[in-house]
């Protein structure tokens, strides 16, 4: 009899589990890739920018596991909803939690629930087509925005803002967002972070494509960009260098102005019944490498604020969860009896795509050392289960409808390789006509 094994979650932690299992498994084995949307692939789909379209190619990788003869996707079922961890208990020999960090971390300031402040996590999911996220969510009617965080998400969400849709045309962008974007009234960008450029956490490639933007003035103040000698990593260095050519040029009048901002903090969110300004308190560090304000402010004229300073996992209906880590606690991947975890709900979000590897297959060694001679479940399948409550999962060869829709879509509207179908609906009406 067969190893059976639920994973819950089709990202990259998912997926890199489920070949995991599939790969080091001595004994047959069978695993279950349970999602709650009708499509997988998590952030590769969802989270990685459309313009990069080289990261996005991962998702070839991951098909390639999901077509495994050992490997069956489940889309449209969720935890809590539709099944319990008992009801999984029940149908698999373990169960692998793999969902991820889903929300952004808050600032904690007065204002950051005005409407115009939104978790950066929310507008990337807008412009990546998450069906949770209503594509006239976001009118960009302001002319100047700022993004907290210099992080690669920060990075991402600054350069979908400064380019043109034109620019975006090509991608997987959903058409209604697309042209959202072609009526962005933005002129000015404001990128903040509360240390120095040594500190930014983007990557230098990232950072690089800033430079390139042919619709934006990328502009860095000389003297936000002086760092003190240290020996920082290649990376840091790399960055710095970057940054620091920036603030040596003159802009040359292009639409759009991206101002790259350090040692500020944010201390409010100003407005009466919407976004109407950011204040910020210039900071410095202290003897102890603390971040502590200076009392000298400023504030800027923004009609949005999107906050990009760290994701963080949610618990599970049923599983463990630790308020401090935000992650469920777990010791090289166990969680309790027949339960694991991988990805960022066990670590917290650090890391690459690629990172998930290493990661799910720890926790792949821990589940098959535990497994190890012990009896099998006796229950009933799944399948069994689902039908009693009357719920039909998404196949993997309805998830290949979906992306069909999605090519003629692009065809239709003389449009790259796909655009995006957006919302439940329109998904179900392309697989089950």
């Amino acid at each position: 009899m067969a190893l059976r094994v639920a994973v819950i979650g089709s990202g990259p932690a998912g997926i890199y589990t489920a070949e995991a299992l599939v790969k080091q498994s001595a004994e047959p084995v069978q695993v279950d890739v349970l999602e709650r949307l009708p499509t997988p692939y998590g952030l590769v789909r969802y989270g990685v920018a459309p313009d990069h379209t080289s990261i996005k190619s991962i998702a070839n990788y991951l098909r390639r596991v999901l077509e495994l003869p050992e490997v069956r996707f489940l889309g449209g079922v969720t935890l809590g909803e539709h099944v319990s961890v008992d009801d999984l208990l029940g149908a698999y020999d373990a169960v692998v939690y793999c969902t991820g960090a889903m929300v952004d971390r808050k600032l904690g300031i007065p204002g950051e629930d005005l409407p115009g402040s939104v978790a950066a996590t929310d507008f990337v999911n807008w412009y990546c087509g998450h069906p949770d996220v209503d594509p006239g969510r976001f009118t960009l009617d302001s002319p100047e925005v700022a993004v907290i965080g210099v992080g690669n998400v920060a990075v991402d969400v600054v350069r979908v803002l400064a380019k043109t849709a034109d620019e975006l045309r090509a991608t997987d962008v959903p058409h209604d967002v697309l042209q959202r974007l072609s009526e962005s009234q933005v002129k000015a960008i404001h990128m903040v972070g509360r240390r120095g450029p040594e500190h930014a956490k983007f990557t230098l490639k990232e950072l690089r494509e800033l430079g390139d933007l042919a619709n934006a003035d990328v502009c860095v103040r000389p003297d936000e960009a002086i760092v003190l000698g240290g020996d920082f990593p290649r990376q840091v260095q790399g960055n710095i260098k970057v940054l620091q050519s920036w603030a040596a040029r003159e802009p040359v009048g292009r639409p759009r102005r991206l101002d790259v901002r350090f040692w500020l903090r944010p201390v409010e969110i100003l407005g009466a019944e919407r976004v109407e300004g950011l204040k910020l308190e210039r900071t410095r560090l202290s003897q102890e490498g603390r971040v502590v304000g200076t009392g000298e402010f400023e504030t800027l004229p923004v009609g949005m604020v999107l906050r990009s300073v760290g994701y963080q996992s949610v618990p599970l209906p049923g599983v463990p969860f630790s308020d401090k880590t935000m992650t469920v606690p777990n010791e090289a991947g166990r969680v309790r009896d027949r339960e694991y975890v991988a990805g960022w709900l066990k670590r917290g979000p650090t890391g690459v795509i690629g990172t998930n590897k290493s990661d799910a297959a720890e926790t792949v060694r821990t589940l098959l050392s535990d497994l190890e001679g012990r009896d099998r479940v006796a229950a009933r399948p799944i399948d069994e289960l689902l039908a009693e409550r009357g719920i039909r999962p998404i196949t993997y060869d309805e998830w290949l409808a979906i992306e069909a829709a999605e090519a003629e879509l692009a065809r239709s509207l003389g449009r790259g390789e796909r655009v995006k179908l957006v919302g439940l609906e329109a998904m179900l009406r392309a697989c089950r006509p």
